[in-house]
């Protein structure tokens, strides 16, 4: 911890077996506390309890109840003894035996109780009662008792006394690094404004880092602003809080502005400021402003540490600034600093990325590199180039050297596997076990996906056999491999097995390989066991997207069980898979097949709103499900919406839709479709013409006979007026 409690004068009249020397760790406060908890329960030992009475009757005084309070390990004893001394004539209770019971009762979590004592010593006013408080914040400190030392605060400021800065700021800087709660931390900024103490910068600093843990950045950045305001410089501490605050919340700008801030400020900062800041900016790539802190640094004679070279180094083989990395790697090396494996890795894999690998190989043998890792990134590398003839003899030379393992003879056979080269992969296996390597899970998932690679599924499910034979597990990817040859192949039942396999391992199938299993389940009409294995696919913790969805909809549509592609719907929606193109138009088919014109209309609806547009075949099975049930007038304002955004409808289709409409009495809509029909050069089909003709030769009747009658009623009356002339 950052600040300790000046020693005191009372704590050296306080026995040594209370437990205030730093030795005192949270370890026996959990044996302290342990001890309690088992016997606060239970009645005290008659005997010991008896003879320890029998003692203070005979001496009496406040030393010699400490001494028989040290010795009585159970909480519920150490209570009765202490309030058996209060009610005895001529004895009265001093500062060291209320600071002991206190400090058992918080060691042992009994908060209530020591709060009450805490009280009692108050009102008591005993001379040094302040430093007893000051004590038990100390040692509660020290054993992670926090909502004790709390308590005591609060107690000790409801007094006239003042707890110093220090004591303020011990505690608030194990509420950070203990990460309390926010308002924890608050109370005690509170206390202290409240007592007249004037926070520092250390105080402050504990602020800033608490306010970053509640996420409360923009509270934060304000409180730095205001330093100057309560009389307080940032120092190396602010800057590191703030910066590393910044960054872990994904705010890298202000990040950056802050750390130019403290460049053009001229703060200056410690080691443990680079330390922590310099990686840190070079883990998010910010290579700029980690050169310009590195300088800084240098500049500053403050000789930077194996993390920071490191982080610096891999920075610059990332951005593939090579020269760079290397005269700061010989830098490092000529400081006596020996780099980690992981750090001659990083080197090699830059120089392989702008397919320098003659460089490569020279700066491990310049470096005298007798690990394997980085050998291996090299090896990998040439197999990722197709360079296999000079992988083949580096990894000859890794085995003179005695650098080879299981990872190197797998990363030939993997990349010769992944092009397809079995045969070749075979030999290099072969030659893997003669020279005493024993193939492993890698090594049969890598033959897998070559055996597939060549379609040879049949091949690559004999090896699966034999792996799981041997209880190994394959890689994820070689599982995904043989499940889509399987399936692809027709194979569905093998295919089962596999992804049957990996679920009882806990193994997540990738997405596309189980969309095309479920498809080859549907194919087959076995429709059950495709929703069988979505149950399975969720206990692996396998993703599946619409497309496992599409199937089993497209597969109980033809099986006609659309109260079940309404089940398998909801729960499409329940998981958030989002309905597609695809889907909609099954689901349009399916009803239309089931004569549920309500439902298809609905769903084309939903379709339109969401920008999606039906295909021809979805359009005329649902226009002809309409036509069935003389329901074509309920499509017409989606009608309209089709033909404004898109060409989707042909002639036939407009054919059906003024039939339909002539059929149902909607004239009007199907004359102005027919409009629409011959302004783009489409005749209209016999059915649609005679419908269209016996329409308008029924409206004209019609019109005739209403024109006779109306003419019949004038004569009438024109006879009338004649008779009456006459």
């Amino acid at each position: 911890m950052a600040v300790k409690l000046s020693s005191l004068v009372f704590l050296k009249r306080i026995p040594k077996r209370v437990g205030l020397n730093p030795s005192f760790s949270s370890l026996s406060c959990e044996k302290i506390v342990q001890i309690h908890t088992e016997t606060d329960q239970n009645p005290p030992n008659s005997s010991d309890f008896e003879s320890k009475i029998q003692f203070l009757k005979n001496k009496l005084h406040p030393d010699s109840l400490i001494r028989v309070l040290n010795s009585t390990t159970d909480l519920n004893s150490s209570l009765i003894l202490f309030k058996w001394a209060s009610l005895q004539e001529k004895f009265k209770h001093n500062v060291d035996t209320y600071y002991l019971m206190i400090l058992k009762l918080g060691l042992a979590g009994s908060v209530e109780e020591m709060e009450g004592f805490c009280n009692e010593l108050v009102k008591e006013n005993f001379l040094g009662f302040e430093e007893a408080f000051l004590g038990l914040i100390d040692c509660f400190v020290r054993n992670d008792k926090l909502n004790e030392a709390l308590r005591v605060l609060y107690c000790m400021n409801s007094t006239s006394s003042r707890p110093s800065l220090g004591v303020f700021n011990v505690l608030i800087g194990a509420l950070v690094e203990a990460k309390r709660d926010f308002k924890d931390v608050l109370f005690v900024y509170k206390e202290m404004v409240k007592v007249g103490i004037v926070p520092n910068v250390e105080t402050l600093n504990y602020l800033l880092e608490a306010l970053f843990e509640d996420d409360r950045v923009d509270t934060a950045l304000d409180q730095y602003r205001r330093m100057n305001k309560k009389g307080c410089s940032p120092n190396s501490g602010t800057f590191e809080v703030l910066i590393s605050g910044l960054i872990a919340k994904e705010r890298l700008v202000e990040a950056l502005v802050i750390l130019n801030d403290m460049l053009e400020l001229g703060c200056e900062v410690d080691l443990n400021f680079y330390a922590h800041i310099v990686p840190l900016l070079c883990s998010i790539n910010k290579l700029e402003a980690g050169i310009r802190l590195f300088k800084k640094m240098k500049a500053s004679k403050v000789p930077p540490d194996s993390l920071t070279y490191g982080a610096m180094v891999r920075c610059l083989c990332r951005n593939l600034y090579m020269d760079e990395a290397i005269n700061l790697f010989e830098e490092m090396m000529d400081s006596g600093i020996t780099p980690d494996d992981d750090l001659f890795v990083d080197v090699v894999q830059g120089f392989c990325r702008l397919h320098k690998f003659s460089e490569a190989k020279k700066f491990l043998v310049d470096n005298d590199v007798d690990i394997t890792c980085p050998y291996n990134a090299l090896l990998g590398a040439y197999c990722n180039d197709g360079n296999f003839a000079t992988a083949k003899d580096l990894l000859d030379e890794m085995f003179k050297r005695k650098l080879t393992d299981s990872f190197s003879w797998n990363s030939l056979i993997g990349c010769l596997c992944e092009i397809g080269k079995i045969k070749k992969a075979l030999e290099v296996l072969c030659r893997m076990i003669v020279l005493s390597f024993v193939p492993d899970s890698t090594s049969y998932s890598a033959l897998i996906v070559g055996k597939c690679k060549q379609n040879e599924p049949e091949d690559a499910f004999v090896l699966f056999k034999q792996v799981q034979q041997k209880c190994q597990v394959l890689t994820s990817a070689s599982y995904a491999e043989l499940v889509k040859c399987l399936s692809h192949k027709e194979k569905i039942q093998e295919a089962a097995e596999v992804f049957c396999h990996m679920s009882s391992k806990k193994i997540a199938l990738h997405s596309t390989s189980f969309d095309l299993l479920i498809k080859g389940f549907c194919a087959l009409e076995n429709v059950e066991n495709a929703i069988r294995f979505l149950y399975l696919a969720h206990c692996s913790g396998t993703s599946y997207s619409s497309v496992a969805y599409n199937s089993i909809v497209q597969g109980l549509s033809e099986l006609e069980k659309t109260d079940d592609v309404l089940v398998v719907l909801s729960r499409m929606i329940i998981d958030g898979c989002p309905l597609q193109e695809e889907t909609y138009s099954i689901l349009i088919q399916s009803m239309s097949l089931a004569n549920n014109a309500d439902h298809c209309v609905r769903f084309l609806n939903v379709m339109l709103s969401k920008g999606l547009l039906p295909n021809s075949e979805t359009i005329t099975s649902l226009l002809s499900c309409l036509g069935r049930h003389s329901q074509m007038h309920i499509i017409l304002s989606a009608v309209d919406q089709l033909i404004s955004c898109s060409d989707v409808l042909d002639s036939g289709m407009y054919n059906m839709l003024i039939s339909g409409l002539l059929k149902e009495g909607y004239r009007s809509a199907a004359g102005r479709l027919l409009e629409i029909m011959l302004g783009k050069g489409w005749i209209p089909n016999t059915e649609t013409h005679q419908l269209w003709v016996g329409s308008v030769v029924k409206r004209e009747l019609e019109l005739g006979a209403s024109i006779k009658e109306n003419l019949g009623q004038k004569d009438e009356v024109s006879s009338i007026l004649a008779d009456a002339l006459a």
